[in-house]
């Protein structure tokens, strides 16, 4: 947004500005690049997942983390959950399509990090790893 565009709800609403400190996608934005929430988004690109499997493939996150962090994926509308009638309950999550088009984008980010690792690791790390 230009300086001379106004910062009502409603224009934020339309398109939203991180920069501007009460915008709604501020509140996005931490959920989908939090560290959890990134390497769920990742995790669902394979396909429907259950929380178990998600756990698991999400190695080091708590039960209650990773449930926290699917709620607040699903509340804004990226994840889907859903319950299959069976002992014991079995839940799955999978992507909505928009959480595809997100999960696609931080993707890039993880392979870019991933492929750029000792670039990015401070030098001591990196003398630590070459002992």
């Amino acid at each position: 947004m230009s300086d001379e565009t106004p910062r009502t709800l409603a224009a934020m609403m339309a398109r939203g500005d991180v920069f501007v400190p009460d915008c709604p996608s501020r509140a996005v934005l931490k959920r989908i690049t939090s560290g959890w929430g990134l390497l769920v988004l990742v995790a669902l690109r394979d396909g429907t997942r259950r929380f178990s499997e998600l756990r698991r493939r999400v190695n080091g996150v708590s039960e209650r983390m990773l449930a926290q962090t699917l709620q607040q994926l699903e509340a804004h509308q990226l994840v889907t959950r859903r319950s299959l009638p069976v002992v014991p309950p079995h839940v799955e999550y999978s992507l909505t399509p928009l959480g595809e088009q997100a999960a696609a984008k931080v993707e890039d980010l993880v392979e870019w990090i991933q492929a750029n690792i000792a670039a990015l690791m401070p030098v001591e790390a990196q003398a630590e790893a070459a002992e």
